[in-house]
């Protein structure tokens, strides 16, 4: 949402010309930024709005950071129900900005097209033990004897083609020595003191999918469920490729890495 791109009929108009291709081309984008959000900014010595995305982008960042502390959303419950939520600003560039970076951690762990170094590429030990792919006889996977096929009842079809989600194969357990071995009793805290196998059929699963990130939901949704319920073979028609396998164990780390960063958010 930082910045508006401005319809080229609307330009041409407010240039008194005919639209075409070259007034499409030429449209500048421009701060998505109110006049008080102008001068909030101006009084904390932030200019430059226009030229200067990151700039623009500040207060947006730090209003993700404040939406995403656990402390802020029970304290304003009654403003989200009612999806009017207040936003308060911090009184010094100093901490306007610190926050936005706490937003910026936020934004790229949300923004699933890009790798996070220390979560999905070259994770921290931690996490490497997070969502393995792994097999009940602890043997390989064999996409060819339908190792990646999903049958245990993620999802099902209802009504007019919508999906409705099922109950699947999650088995609650607590965590192995291995596991514990990286993970400090801080983590454990905030991910939950205990973790799940999440089971595509009856040999295959992922292991290891602490309690508070397979709980974890967005917009209402618990987020990997709701992934795995379009995704069961009747629906899909397919088993799943090794890249979608993938993409559950770093869904997993990103929601993980949003958990732990929980107390510097509420600090913030």
């Amino acid at each position: 949402p930082m910045l508006i791109y401005p319809s080229a009929k609307h330009e041409a108009k407010k240039q008194d010309k005919l639209f075409n291709v070259e007034s499409y081309t030429n449209v500048k984008t421009k701060a998505n930024l109110s006049e008080k959000s102008r001068q909030y900014l101006n009084q904390l010595g932030i200019n430059n709005l226009e030229e200067n995305i990151e700039n623009a982008s500040l207060i947006w960042l730090h209003a993700l950071a404040i939406g995403y502390s656990p402390l802020y959303l029970r304290e304003n419950a009654d403003g989200i129900r009612q999806d009017f939520p207040r936003i308060p600003l911090p009184n010094s560039q100093e901490l306007l900005i610190k926050s936005a970076e706490l937003g910026q951690a936020i934004a790229s762990l949300l923004d699933t097209e890009n790798p996070v170094i220390g979560v999905t590429k070259k994770p921290t030990p931690a996490l490497q033990k997070i969502a393995l792919i792994s097999c009940t006889d602890g043997g390989n996977l064999n996409p060819d004897k339908g190792d990646l096929i999903i049958n245990v009842g993620w999802g099902h079809g209802g009504k007019n083609g919508v999906t409705m989600p099922g109950k699947g194969k999650a088995i609650a357990r607590q965590y192995t020595t291995a596991e514990m071995s990286v993970i400090s009793p801080e983590m454990r805290k905030l991910l939950g003191t205990k973790t799940y196998d999440i089971y595509l059929n009856d040999r295959a699963y992922w292991q290891n999918i602490p309690a508070r990130v397979w709980e974890y939901t967005i917009g209402g949704y618990q987020v990997i469920k709701k992934w795995l319920s379009y995704r069961e073979e009747k629906l899909l028609g397919r088993g799943l490729t090794i890249p979608e396998v993938q993409e559950v164990s770093e869904m997993t780390r990103r929601i993980t890495a949003i958990i732990l960063l929980e107390s510097d958010l509420d600090d913030n």
